[in-house]
């Protein structure tokens, strides 16, 4: 089974995490669930700001709102999947005594955040009607 599968239904099954390794000192394990949480806030607020560009903004460009707003809702469903899976990852790691998974999810999360918020400054700077 690939590692993709497996992860995939530690999503649904989190107790079976608990068959690896061993129990890891509590604090680190609240810590990885507040870094969960923390992502999830990130997402929602990405969703939020979807719905707000695509309600909020009837007088922009069709093709620009519904553009933005895409971009921050699709950045908004990335983020909370991977949440969950960046949560079972450094679980799993933190039992086996593993080195916490490094990803480049941050770094394209940033750079989806920075084009949406050019975009935005182009629509400041030039109007809404383009």
């Amino acid at each position: 089974m690939s590692n993709f599968v497996q992860g995939l239904k530690l999503w649904f099954t989190p107790a079976r995490i608990r068959e690896e390794g061993d129990t890891p000192d509590y604090r680190f394990s609240l810590a990885n669930e507040r870094t969960f949480l923390a992502w999830l806030r990130t997402a929602l607020a990405l969703i939020g700001g979807g719905f707000a560009v695509d309600q909020f903004l009837p007088d922009l460009r069709w093709g620009w709102r519904i553009g933005l707003a895409l971009a921050l809702l699709a950045a908004g469903v990335l983020c909370s999947l991977r949440a969950v899976n960046h949560w079972v990852r450094c679980e799993r790691a933190m039992r086996r005594g593993e080195d916490l998974p490094a990803g480049r999810f941050p770094t394209v999360l940033s750079l989806v955040v920075a084009v949406v918020a050019l975009a935005m400054v182009v629509v400041v700077l030039f109007g809404w009607e383009g």
